[in-house]
């Protein structure tokens, strides 16, 4: 008996792909020798709040499995959770800021700056610059005008490079963040109902493994508004250096001292 294997492209892969992947284990390479920190990002899928059915299973006494509700329909007044996750290379450690808004440029680059303050300052008191390594699509898509915009904004902030590369489309599974963060959250929380925030935050900051996994979550409360637009003058204004190595999937944003 063999389940299912997802194995068949609905489009071909994209030529420069593996040329990427090794781009980002050499730079991530680098960073890692110097002491420098390197983060996978992503947003995790949204989770319904409510005594909701959660995929899994538990132990329970015979025949008194946990009761759930019947139907998977939201409940407007709990709402959903977002977490965004970054995920700390170097020391084997996660980061989940948990929203409750919308999944925008503005909290992603919220979540990243949470981390910033929280742990990788003092994690990483010399740093000079993050290389994050990102999906290209989503709230940190490569396309979005406001991800650059607040990133410019950021690296104003904390007066450090910032150093992106981006994974090919239709690759988002190689992120190491879905596999060595989200997968043990995932399972850390199996068969159980997500019956508020504060317990979908508990579960997650439980979360460890044999390998030393450490997660820290916080809860994240703000509004992210939908539909900004940016113009192409406040685009131009970002200081923006495109890689000589694929420039549209690797570049950097650095410091404005104006700003």
């Amino acid at each position: 008996m063999q389940s299912n294997k997802k194995d068949l492209a609905l489009t071909p892969s994209h030529p420069d792909r593996n040329a990427q992947f090794e781009h980002i284990n050499k730079v991530t390479a680098e960073y890692v020798a110097k002491g420098e920190p390197v983060i996978s990002i992503d947003a995790k899928k949204k989770e319904k709040i409510g005594n909701f059915k959660n995929n899994g299973c538990e132990y329970s006494r015979k025949g008194e499995p946990v009761k759930v509700l019947d139907h998977d329909f939201p409940i407007e007044e709990l709402g959903k959770a977002i977490p965004y996750g970054i995920y700390d290379i170097n020391k084997n450690a996660g980061f989940v800021n948990l929203g409750t808004s919308h999944d925008t440029a503005e909290f992603a680059i919220a979540s990243i700056r949470q981390w910033w303050l929280q742990v990788g300052r003092a994690e990483y008191p010399k740093a000079k610059s993050i290389y994050i390594t990102a999906d290209s699509g989503g709230s940190n898509g490569i396309r979005l005008r406001l991800w650059k915009t607040k990133l410019q904004g950021l690296a104003n902030e904390l007066g450090l490079i910032i150093r992106i590369s981006h994974y090919p489309p239709g690759t988002s599974k190689w992120n190491k963040i879905e596999h060595r963060l989200f997968s043990f959250i995932s399972n850390n929380w199996r068969g159980k109902p997500l019956i508020s925030l504060e317990v979908i935050a508990n579960f997650i900051n439980a979360t460890t493994t044999k390998t030393g996994l450490t997660v820290k979550c916080v809860i994240d409360t703000n509004k992210y508004a939908t539909g900004t637009v940016v113009s192409d003058e406040e685009l131009a204004r970002v200081n923006l250096h495109r890689d000589s190595f694929l420039g549209k999937w690797n570049y950097s944003i650095s410091p404005m001292s104006s700003a």
